[in-house]
């Protein structure tokens, strides 16, 4: 039975114009730049650059939104409804793009030779039948980035069965798979790590330190990836120089041959610092990036374009049409521009706070000086949502004295010492690994060694707190630490 009743509800949304805002704040400089290139090919009410006309820049620039006595056209006295009835949709609205079904829109790729075709080409110079070829390409399609098969035998064969029609043993694959593993780069194709290393000491000229090497690598693996050394020259009755010697050979192989190739179709990322940090005559000055900053305008020729069909007494279809587009494409562009506008600011206000907040640390460059500081200590000083400040800290880069910094990098927990005060836990990461770079390699310290050392410092943290303080940092445990 179907009934009526009222309810009250409370809700907030976004308008479109705030949520291009927040996409737009947590664009790095580059992607910034790209996406103002694209705003500007799609939107030709839109143009960059400074604005040729007898009237200052400002002037033009708030006359389509405020007008003048030369009847520059507002948008807003427009009256669509009088161009328009209801049943009336202008026919670009009814289309995937507005310039026309026609447009090709192609999308460039990186040119370049990836991993696979490179080690295909090397098959041309191996002497294969049809079958063996074929079973070649697949293990070549079989290898990873890192250069390694990591599929067993047994279950490449079912594929081989199952997709390619070929029938065949493990012992053909495995003879196949030995032709394609004297490929280049030296290890690749290897089902392990131990057999990546030994592929690439097969090539090496058999010296004393290369067999004892290969002696370790094939019979005391295990033992040698957990560093027990004594283990190891016990168990193949070598003096601690001979191991130190074989270990170097180690050493000096790459644990993922497919890294070293690029081919030329590796894409490298370089950083755009979006603010740039100086010290000037003691003090601190700050600067936001150029790029972030471009200087636009709405297109004067568009609002001649409006306010000549204004003028016009008599409205056909196609002028209706005209009018829609053109206060569409002028509202877009007036929204991008001071969309750009509250970016600028928000960025400059955001990253200003962060500077004045650390502004020990600025002043010195050690990492022991940064204060205490999470994303709501900002929004609270500038009076901003934690989200916006997350946004700005996430994804920009500051250029300091001392290199160009992540600016998420700067916030922190804190912790209490033994006098009570609040440190930052960056101060205790730095404190443990400047222990951890003096520490006895012969003899690492251990977890619970670390925090009775940072206790002894004034900082009272439990073990398991170390533990996690070192993973972060990237340092491996004790017994991985230690060397002969």
């Amino acid at each position: 039975m179907l009934k009526q009743h009222l309810q009250f509800k409370l809700s907030q949304k976004l308008s479109p114009q705030q949520i291009q805002l927040m996409k737009l704040i947590q664009l790095p400089t580059q992607a910034f730049e790209q996406r103002l290139k694209q705003e500007l090919e799609e939107n030709p009410a839109l143009e960059s650059g400074r604005v040729e006309s007898e009237n200052s820049d400002e002037e033009f620039q708030d006359s389509y939104e405020t007008g003048s006595e030369n009847e520059v056209i507002d948008t807003e006295d427009i009256n669509i409804d009088d161009y328009l009835s209801d049943d009336e949709i202008p026919e670009y609205r009814t289309r995937s793009s507005n310039y026309g079904e026609e447009t090709d829109k192609q999308v460039p790729y990186a040119a370049g030779v990836s991993f696979n075709q490179y080690l295909l080409s090397q098959l041309n110079t191996e002497y294969l039948d049809d079958e063996e070829w074929q079973i070649a390409e697949f293990l070549v399609g079989s290898v990873d980035e890192s250069g390694y098969i990591r599929r067993p035998i047994a279950d490449i064969m079912d594929d081989l069965a199952f997709t390619q029609n070929i029938f065949t043993d493990e012992q053909t694959i495995l003879k196949v798979l030995r032709k394609v593993q004297d490929l280049d780069p030296p290890g690749v194709a290897a089902r392990s790590l131990d057999e990546c290393l030994l592929l690439q000491l097969d090539r090496k000229e058999p010296t004393p330190a290369v067999e004892t090497a290969r002696a370790i690598l094939e019979k005391s693996f295990d033992p040698f990836t957990k560093k027990h050394y004594k283990k190891l020259m016990q168990r193949h009755d070598i003096s601690e120089d001979t191991l130190k010697e074989a270990i170097r050979e180690i050493e000096k192989l790459n644990p993922k041959p497919g890294g070293s190739y690029s081919g030329g179709n590796k894409i490298i990322e370089h950083v755009v610092p979006d603010f740039t940090i100086r010290i000037v005559d003691g003090e601190l000055e700050m600067s936001l990036n150029g790029r972030n900053a471009p200087e636009l305008h709405v297109s004067r020729g568009y609002s001649d374009m409006l306010a000549g069909y204004k003028s016009s007494k008599e409205k056909s279809r196609s002028q209706k049409d005209a009018v829609m587009f053109i206060k569409q494409k002028l509202d877009a562009a007036k929204w991008f521009i001071d969309a750009i506008k509250q970016r600028q600011q928000t960025l400059f206000t955001t990253m200003n706070a962060i500077m004045n907040y650390q502004k020990e640390y600025f002043l010195t460059g050690d990492e022991r000086n940064l204060k205490p500081m999470i994303l709501k200590d900002i929004a609270d000083e500038i009076g901003m949502d934690v989200s916006t400040v997350s946004r700005v800290a996430n994804s920009k880069y500051v250029d300091t004295p001392y290199g160009t910094k992540l600016i998420k990098e700067f916030f922190s927990e804190s912790v209490k010492n033994v006098e009570g005060e609040d440190v930052s836990t960056r101060e205790i990461k730095k404190i443990l690994e400047t222990v951890v770079s003096k520490e006895d390699k012969r003899k690492p310290l251990t977890d619970d060694r670390l925090a009775g050392i940072l206790k002894e410092k004034g900082y009272p943290i439990a073990r398991r707190t170390v533990a996690k303080y070192r993973e972060q940092l990237g340092i491996p445990v004790a017994r991985l630490r230690k060397e002969i």
